[in-house]
Formats: C-alpha cells, structure tokens, sequence
C-alpha cells in the first residue's frame, strides 16, 4: 500500500528524532568510555558539596586592601572559575580582605592555579642577566625572527654559557644621574647589585617578586630558576592586554609546529607603549636586547627584539602545555587581579542541602507530571496519551542533553536548576493544548481528522514558536544578568524551551499524523477526543450555522452560543448589518 505525502512526512520526522537520541546516547557512551564520564548528571553544590578555598591577599608592609580591589577580584576570579568548565560556583567575600571561593566537588590543580595565581603580567626591559637568553620575539605572523638578517647583535644560542659572559657588574656605572629610560643601567645602584650577587632564585616565591613596585628595578628569576636577572622598572602593564588566546606557534615556513604559545593583543594605549619600547630595545646590544615577560614575579620569557612590534600583538612562547598555555590565556583574557593572593586554607564542605531535598525536587516533578497526565485524560480522552509520551520523549531528551553537557563542559545540576525542569512539564503541556485546541476549531468548522490535523498545525505551529521563543529569550536574559544557582534555573529552562519545539515538530505532529489516519481518532470515537458530535455545532461563517444531526436542542443552543463567541468583529458586524437589513424590509 502506497503511503499518503502526510505518511511520509511523518514516517521521516520521527526517523530524525531516532537519530536525535541516539546521537546524544552515542555522546555520553563515548564521555563514559573516553572522557571519565558517567550516566548520571553531576550535582552543584548545594546537592553534593564540594571544596571551600579561602584566598588571603599577599601585601607589601603598610599596604591595605581596598573595597574595589576585593570587588574586582572576585569579578575576575568568577570569570576564571566559569572559563575553567566549573559550574555553580560561590565566589564570596570574607571581612574586608580574603575571598572564599566554593566548588562542586574536588577541582584540579589547573582550577586552583586558575583562583590563586593573581596574572599580574609586566615587561620589563633586562638590565643584567646570569646567562644570555635564547629566545625571540617578532610579531605575531607566523615568521621566526631568530633568523631575521636584520636582528640586533646578541649572544649565539648555540654557544656555551661560558662563551658568552653576561654583563660584566663592574661595568654597572654609579648612578651618578637619574636614569634616562627603563633600560638606563644607571638603575643598578651598588646596594641593588650586592642583592642580585646574594639572591638565591629558591626564595623567589618567599621575597614577594609579585608586589613589587612597578616604578623600580626588580630582581627575580626564571620560574624554573636557571637564569637570575635585574630587569628595568614596568614599561607595559597587564592590564593594557586586549585579549588573549592559546595556539600552536607556526614556523618561518608558516607549517604550523608542536610546540604551543600565547598570543596576545594589545589595546590602543598597550600598542602604543609596546612599539615604543620595542623600538629603544633594538638599538640596544647584548642583554639589554631584551625584554622579561614577567608573570607573578617570575619570568616566563625573555626574548631578544629582532624588530619592532608595531601591530600590538606579540607572541608569547616557552615550556607551555596545552593546558598551561590554555590557563595563561584564560588568565590574560580576563585580566590580571589587583593584588595577589595565596591559598589560606582548603576543605571540604557538605551539601546545604542534601540528596533529600533532590528527592522532594523530583517527587514533586512526578506530581506534576500525573496532574497533566490526568488534565489531559479528561479534556481530550485518548488524546491524553500522546501528552505523556511527548513529554516522556522530552525527558529523555532533556535528560541525555543535560548528562552530556555535565560530562563535557562541567554543567552542575543544583535545586534551581531541578526547579526549572518542573516548570517545563507545564511550558512543553501548553504547546499541546494550543495543538488540540487548534484541531479542535477545525473540526467545528467541518474539517475531517485528518485534514483538522494540518490545517491546526499551520496554525498552531506559529503560536507554539512564538511562545517558545519569548521563554527562550526570558531565559537568556535572566541567564547573563543573575548569578549562582539563579543561572542554572534559566539554563534548565532555556534546555527545555529547546526541547518542546523539537518534540512538537518531530513526534507530536507526526504522531497525530499517523493517528488521524487511524479508525478509532481519525473517525472519531467518543473516546478519542476528536469526535465532531461531542464538540457541538460546525460553524460555517458569516454568523451561519448548522446543527449537527443527532444532536440535542440543548447542545445546539450551546454550541451556538460557543460559535458567536468566536465571531471576528467583521463578522459580528456583518451580522448585525444582515439583521438591520431584514427589520427594514
């Protein structure tokens, strides 16, 4: 038997909406398998606790912490935590000075180096050098400057440290004059050179490299401690950083290589001092050369300046990982925090609410779901069943989405968010009832089933996106503007939004295409909710009607009454002009 275009239609939709959820199966088999997943969505904080981390500011003597400080502290570290995949965490204020920051179970190292490390990021011009530095710089095109002809004079890499002997302390002049630039070696006093021949780069972490002032000389090392330095005061600051991302560096050739780097870009003010700067660094020789990249005190690198960078956007490279070079990037990205701060103390916490609380969040979707169940029953009788299993279909999809997300992008379920998933059985049954009712006015106006089944998806179809869109768009904006577990309330709702629109479209109407062209709903049973008698008089238009045969004077009279009801006024006008027109006559 030759299937109808409808059929077909149908047959099709549903087929999509398989491949739908074996996709998201498929997902979370391959997270379970690969990735350390599991089949169950991770709880947030207030469901199964986590770790609390307290942050104490690291201070210079008679240094204090201001309120915007603090506040803008916990601004950036929120931002860290989010881009690390944490979700629903509490970054909190403690007296005037600590942050407590609060996690959904244990976090990794990455995620604390991502909370501790304050990413105040400096250059600073290299005033004297245990031993030459290796590494160069040039913009960001993808070139090697190590073999630009026009590269300033500067130690040969290949060369043994003995060959090349850094700058020589007796040729350090006294500061018999202010210092003209950061580069001026007049910077190296006598006393600061007796402290560079007496540090030692074990105590950099003790010294307090990373409150250093910005306006003078800074003794420090490199973070793996195989080269010490004095470098000049700050030429360009952190907080001139535009933006920041992590990448494969290419080669001169422009084949992109293995090793990773961070790219950066400078703001307007940031482009401007870094051109100037590079172009005084480069009449300079030996290690005045070069330029420190100094994060937290500690120098991550320190190339040569083979030409100046005039388009802001200088690359940095090293030792960098993957994830090292993704956290730095992070860090960068959104900023450097004001003051440093260091990990007071770490613990676990419990739940503040409890698996018991989860349970009731549950239980009462349940009641929610049996009330629709039986509203659907009793308004449209066997029509109530495929209510149920959309929304069954919608759980499974909802739930398959929410578990991949929690395995792959670190998304807690909190209570809100539990909260969320019980208002959309009442969101996803309103699309349903604006779907029958809409076949339901067909069928009053003398539409067969399964003609009423086209005729009121056209029509309901608009409405049903219209509504799912403003809940969507709802959800957006309570997303971005709240914080906390109010965003996993917006995030489940948005989820759900997503949700109704692809079950409406790929199974509601495809079933009740295939089911209109049944015997029991598409010649319509007194059970099946779609019996034309039962639904009263068809209306005609142009305040004409017809009462059905078989139907009692009382139902007529209803029905009547029903259809003026849902008169247009140019229809209610038309009538009233007909029945003027028949008192004159």
């Amino acid at each position: 038997m030759v299937r109808s275009t409808p059929e077909r239609k149908a047959i099709r939709s549903l087929v999509w909406l398989l491949v739908i959820i074996i996709a998201l199966i498929a997902a979370n088999g391959a997270s379970v398998l690969f990735n350390n997943g599991q089949w169950t969505p991770k709880l947030a904080l207030d469901l199964e606790g986590g770790t609390q981390i307290t942050l104490s500011p690291q201070l210079s003597s008679g240094e204090t912490v201001t309120p915007e400080q603090l506040e803008r502290a916990v601004a950036i570290i929120r931002q860290r935590v989010d881009a690390s995949g944490v979700s629903e965490a509490e970054i909190t204020t403690q007296g005037n000075e600590n942050i407590v920051v609060s996690i959904p179970g244990e976090p990794d190292e990455a995620t604390r180096e991502r909370i501790q490390s304050s990413a105040k990021l400096e250059f600073r011009p290299v005033l004297i050098a245990d031993l030459p530095s290796a590494s160069s710089v040039g913009e960001d095109d993808g070139t090697d400057p190590s073999t630009d002809p026009s590269a300033s004079p500067s130690a040969d890499p290949s060369a043994s440290p003995s060959a090349e002997p850094s700058v020589d302390p007796s040729a350090a002049p006294a500061p018999s004059a202010s210092p003209t630039d950061a580069s001026d070696l007049a910077w190296i006093t006598p006393e600061l050179q007796e402290q560079f021949d007496a540090f030692d780069c074990a105590t950099l972490a003790q010294v307090g490299a990373n409150v250093a002032p910005v306006d003078e000389p800074l003794i420090t090392c490199e973070q793996d401690g195989s080269i010490k330095y004095i470098l000049g005061p700050v030429e360009v600051a952190g907080e001139r950083i535009g933006d920041a991302r992590a990448g494969l560096i290419s080669s001169q050739t422009g084949v992109t290589t293995n090793e990773w780097g961070v790219f950066i870009e400078f703001d307007a003010d940031g482009t401007a001092q870094f051109r100037a700067v590079t172009e005084r660094l480069i009449t300079l020789t030996g290690v005045q050369n070069q330029f420190a990249i100094v994060l937290d005190g500690a120098v991550i690198s320190a190339p040569r300046t083979l030409s100046a960078i005039t388009d802001g956007r200088p690359q940095i490279s090293g030792n960098f990982t993957e994830e090292s070079a993704l956290t730095l990037a992070d860090q960068l990205k959104f900023g450097a925090l004001p003051i440093g701060f260091e990990i007071q103390s770490s613990e676990n916490i419990s739940a503040t609410l409890g698996v018991s609380q989860l349970q009731s969040g549950i239980i009462a979707g349940i009641i929610g779901l049996i009330l629709v169940g039986l509203y659907s029953f009793l308004q449209y009788r066997a029509l109530g069943g495929v209510v149920l299993a959309s929304l069954v279909v919608s759980a499974i999809i909802t739930y398959l989405i929410i578990t991949y997300l929690s395995n792959q992008q670190g998304f807690r379920l909190s209570l809100a968010g539990v909260a969320g998933l019980v208002i959309s059985i009442g969101v996803i049954a309103d699309s349903f009832i604006v779907y029958f009712e809409r076949i339901r006015d067909e069928l009053r106006d003398g539409r067969r089933v399964d003609g009423a089944v086209e005729a009121g998806w056209k029509r309901a179809w608009r409405t049903i996106l219209i509504s799912d869109m403003i809940n969507f768009i709802a959800a957006i904006v309570l997303f971005i503007l709240a914080v906390g577990n109010v965003r996993g309330f917006a995030f489940t709702l948005g989820i759900t939004t997503i949700v109704d629109i692809i079950v409406v479209a790929l199974f509601t109407h495809p079933m009740m295409q295939l089911l209109a062209r049944t015997q029991f709903f598409g010649g319509g049973h007194p059970l099946s909710g779609l019996d034309p008698k039962a639904l009263g008089a068809v209306y005609r238009g142009r305040a004409q009607f017809r009462a059905p045969v078989g139907v009692t004077s009382t139902k007529v009279a209803s029905s009547s009454r029903e259809a003026q009801r849902r008169q247009t006024i140019a229809e209610r006008k038309a009538a009233e002009a007909a029945g003027e027109g028949k008192d004159e006559r």
